[in-house]
């Protein structure tokens, strides 16, 4: 299982990979030692998913913004200035024939809608919560980046342990070999005998290499999904101890909230709600519409008296415009009838989500209980592995003890151990998991 999740964040970080130049070039070598909210806190603030969606989000506030000035009058002024020639204008000497004429015209125009149906209003109600919308985008996706980092930290804090417990092993192993040689030396061993401890003593350093270069890879893995520049020197902060804990909180408690908390279930609420915003919106469509509106402005023509035409010309103008949709060719009934079909698909899309969300507390429910119970049997294991061993270590220290049978019983000792350490970080990844539903922030 930790595998495969493992498998799952490679893919994840190839596909949210990004380009040198977005990551930040002010940590290049520098040692960065990083406890788990480090790590985070850097993700929330540099990751290119939520960095896009905090963009969103102020494009949503513009919309918002844009909606509420509806409300206000406009105000548009314009200027015209025009050069004429014919033949019957005057010439500059006051004669007839052909010549040319001047003329201008200067205007102010205002207008208001006094009511349009209720469309303004519900435009502003939908553009509102369109924006907290957008916020809770950014919430759930900083949701899904600090579960990705949770698990990336918490693998490479498994491949450290690895490597502990595989340097006390090859340690072992290399001082059981030079016991052996002694002892060999003064002809009280086989010779084949000390092959084959040097042989697992080699196969001990082959496992404590490959431990050491999947915490490599691993450690890259995370560096790249927090986008840390190549330069970088990245590694962690083991925490002095972890600890598990023992205790599940119940499926239907941790379900409850999660329903009620989680921003993806907010948003789904939401998304109904700007559907049934669109389809009052598409309503006042077939109700009138009046507005108000105001203009003034002047004119001249010709060259002659051009302030006193200014001034004979001036005029001031306010008027109503009430307009009845009579007959739309069925427009306003399509956008209706569309608008519909986008709140049964919002309210489809918020049951879906509601059943994923329960499916997947479920799930990480079942993974808690499955990984509380497999590190209850690979304790019991290790714990009687580990003194088969011991007590199989001090028989081969006097010879009591045959290399055939103290290798099997190192092998199942080992095995036992690495079990045990998969099953300890399985367990907790599987409860900060069904934490986390609970609206519990992931701590070490």
């Amino acid at each position: 299982m930790f595998a495969q999740k493992k498998s799952l964040l490679i893919l994840i970080t190839i596909l949210t990979s990004t380009v040198v130049s977005a990551q930040d070039t002010t940590l290049i070598n520098k040692p960065l030692r990083w406890s788990l909210p480090q790590c985070i806190e850097y993700a929330k603030k540099n990751n290119i998913q939520i960095n896009s969606l905090r963009l969103s989000k102020l494009t949503s506030e513009q919309e918002y913004l844009l909606a509420k000035a509806g409300r206000l009058p406009n105000l548009a002024g314009s200027a015209s200035q025009n050069l004429t020639h014919s033949n019957s204008g005057n010439n500059t000497n006051g004669g007839g024939g052909a010549g040319f004429s001047t003329s201008g015209q200067y205007t102010l125009n205002s207008a208001v809608t006094l009511y349009n149906g209720n469309y303004l209003n519900n435009n502003i109600l939908q553009k509102n919560i369109a924006l907290e919308s957008a916020n809770l985008n950014i919430i759930q996706q900083e949701n899904d980046i600090t579960l990705q980092i949770t698990q990336a930290y918490l693998t490479v804090l498994l491949d450290k342990e690895t490597i502990i417990s595989d340097t006390s092993i090859a340690n072992t192993s290399k001082a059981q070999v030079k016991l052996e040689k002694q002892r060999y030396n003064v002809g009280s061993v086989a010779k084949k005998d000390l092959i084959q401890l040097q042989a697992q003593n080699a196969t001990d350093l082959y496992n404590l290499t490959s431990a050491m270069n999947t915490e490599r890879g691993d450690l890259l893995t995370l560096k790249q999904l927090l986008l840390l520049p190549t330069d970088a020197d990245f590694d962690l902060v083991k925490p002095d101890t972890i600890v598990t804990g023992n205790s599940i909180t119940p499926l239907k408690a941790v379900e409850d909230t999660a329903l009620k908390n989680r921003p993806e279930i907010q948003n789904g609420q939401i998304a109904v709600d700007i559907a049934q915003y669109d389809v009052k919106k598409a309503r006042a469509g077939y109700l009138p519409s009046l507005s108000a509106g105001g203009a003034i402005g002047t004119d001249y023509a010709g060259s002659n008296n051009y302030f006193s035409q200014l001034n004979n010309n001036f005029y001031q103008q306010l008027g109503l415009t009430l307009s009845i949709p009579i007959f739309t060719r069925r427009a306003v009934k399509t956008q209706l009838e569309e608008a519909k079909i986008n709140v049964d698909q919002a309210k489809l899309n918020y049951s879906n989500t509601k059943i994923t969300l329960s499916q997947s507390v479920e799930r990480a429910y079942i993974n808690v209980e499955n990984a509380q119970a497999q590190y209850d049997a690979a304790l019991v294991q290790y714990q009687f592995n580990q003194e088969s061993y011991r007590i199989a270590n001090e028989q081969l220290k006097i010879g009591s003890f045959s290399i055939v049978d103290f290798l099997v019983q190192k092998t199942a000792y080992i095995q036992a151990q690495q079990a045990l350490i998969q099953a300890k970080y399985n367990l907790l990844l599987t409860q900060k998991i069904y934490d986390f539903y609970r609206g519990i922030p992931v701590t070490l």
